[in-house]
Order: structure tokens, then C-alpha cells, then sequence
């Protein structure tokens, strides 16, 4: 039976890394289905993404038999089974636009993604989540209890093999402690009015001030409050005519849009770190 895999790999430039990549899954039945590659110039790093259908080999044999062919390349890579959906802990508060836009677009069949939690500090959301039969967790989160609250947390994310945790509109800063074990498989999405306009209402201070762009950013969670490597963006435009509650409205749905892109591309392993940015393999 062929099995179909993505594997993604950087490592320091060199020439022949494409031919030694496509000659190591030749030599092993391998055919290549999709390919991706990318040179950064500035830091002399290679990056590549190769999908592919191999049916000699398991999957525990080719890790093993990559590790040794990656070793003198310096390569960092990862091998993945695409019949495996990313299995995805969702965490929100009270806003639940991108939630219910997830579970929308997991049933549809249009994300590559098993979500088998979803944590919030607050109980708006347990009949939504109920609905699509997910686990709903109310996990209550103040100064005294952040600690043990984050831990609850963190064992549920655990208990689920969670390879991603979506922050579709969660409301708290999570602790450098917690962004150091989610290094790389968080991601966040907020306004991206930041940091014009900071607070609890960052859509009155915009109209205030006849803003004619309202835009949205999905990111890797990291200690530094809303600065990890960005995945997307995108904007709609506004006009004198548009009300609060319009600009509002629009930016809930650029909002919801640019992080099922985000969790998209990271369910398919298109995206690579690249140090404070990365490489997107669309």
C-alpha cells in the first residue's frame, strides 16, 4: 500500500541539496507530488517542503533511515502521514466569531485538523461546542489562580496530543512559561491595530479616528506579547460611513478569515520558522 508523507527540512545552504533530497526518495520508491523550496539570501538558510508517496517503506523506517541521511547536511526537518488530521486544542473567551468559523470549516472537510478540546475562561461557548461534540473545558482564570489555571491547561492540551493550540480570540497573556512549551505550535490571531490603538476597545478609538484600513494578524505565540513570527495578515478597506458596530463587524470577519488560513497552512506543514519569521510554502 502507498502511503502518502510531507517532509520539510532547512539546513545551510549548499549546492545539491534538491537533488540529494529527490535522489534519497528515488532510491526508496519515493514519488514526489508536490515541492517547494526557498534560498534566504541574508542568513544562508535552505528551506524546502516535499510531499510524496512511498509504499516500500513504513513510516518508522523512513524517519530512521532520514535521520541518517540528514545528520551531515545539518538538516532540522520533520516527516508527517497525511492521513493524519492535526489533532488541535482551541482556547477563547467571549468573543466567539473564529471559534464558531473553526468548527464550521472542520466539519466542512476544508481543514486538515482533529479539534478534541476547546478551553475558555468563561461558559459562553459550552452549546456551541457541545453541538459539534467537542469536549468543552471552563477553566476560570484570575491573578491568585493563573498558575494552576494554566497547568489545568497545559494537562488537557497534553492529555489530547494536541500539535496545535489555536487562541481564537483568548483574552488572557499566557505566561512565558506556558509560551516556551507551546513554542512553535500556538497560534494567536488579533486586531491589527496594535499599537495605535491599545485597551479594551480598540474599534471606537479607530472610528475616532476614521481609520480606512481594519486589518488582522495570525502569529506564533511567543514570550514577547504579540510579536511572533507572523503567518498572515490581511485588511478590508473602511469609509467615513461605517459605524462602530460596521467596523466591528469587519474586522470579526477579516479576523476569522486570516487565522483558518493560518491554521490551514500550519495543518498542512506549509509553514517553516525562519527565526523571527517564516517561510510559507502555499
Amino acid at each position: 500500500m502507498t502511503n502518502a508523507y510531507i517532509l520539510t527540512l532547512s539546513c545551510p545552504d549548499r549546492p545539491g541539496i534538491v537533488h540529494a533530497v529527490s535522489g534519497f526518495l528515488l532510491e526508496r520508491g519515493g514519488n514526489i507530488e508536490e515541492a517547494a523550496q526557498y534560498n534566504d539570501h541574508g542568513t544562508g538558510l535552505f528551506f524546502m517542503r516535499v510531499q510524496f508517496a512511498c509504499g516500500q517503506l513504513t513510516f518508522e523506517d523512513l524517519k530512521a533511515q532520514l535521520q541518517f541521511f540528514a545528520e551531515p547536511l545539518q538538516m532540522v526537518w520533520q516527516l508527517h502521514a497525511t492521513d493524519q488530521p492535526m489533532r488541535t486544542v482551541i482556547l477563547v473567551s467571549k468573543e466567539g466569531h473564529c471559534l464558531n468559523d473553526l468548527l464550521f470549516r472542520w466539519k466542512s472537510g476544508l481543514l486538515p485538523v482533529q479539534i478534541t478540546a476547546i478551553i475558555s475562561n468563561h461558559r459562553e461557548f459550552y452549546q456551541l461546542a457541545a453541538s459539534y461534540n467537542v469536549p468543552f473545558h471552563h477553566i476560570p482564570v484570575t491573578a491568585a489562580t493563573k498558575a494552576q489555571a494554566e497547568a489545568k491547561q497545559f494537562e488537557i492540551i497534553q492529555a489530547e496530543g494536541a500539535e496545535l493550540v489555536v487562541l481564537a480570540r483568548y483574552m488572557q497573556v499566557l505566561s512565558d512559561d506556558l509560551c516556551r512549551k507551546l513554542s512553535g505550535k500556538a497560534i494567536n490571531i488579533h486586531h491589527s491595530f496594535l499599537p495605535s490603538f491599545k485597551g479594551a476597545k480598540p474599534y471606537y478609538q479607530a472610528h475616532d479616528r476614521g481609520v480606512k484600513l481594519i486589518g488582522a494578524t495570525a502569529h506564533y505565540v511567543t514570550a514577547d506579547l504579540d510579536e511572533g513570527p507572523i503567518i498572515e495578515q490581511d485588511v478590508a478597506r473602511a469609509d467615513h460611513s461605517k459605524t462602530v458596530e460596521g467596523l466591528t463587524a469587519m474586522g470579526r470577519d477579516t479576523e476569522s478569515q486570516v487565522l483558518a488560513r493560518a491554521v490551514k497552512w500550519h495543518s498542512e506543514h506549509r509553514v517553516l520558522l525562519n527565526g523571527h519569521k517564516t517561510v510559507i510554502f502555499k
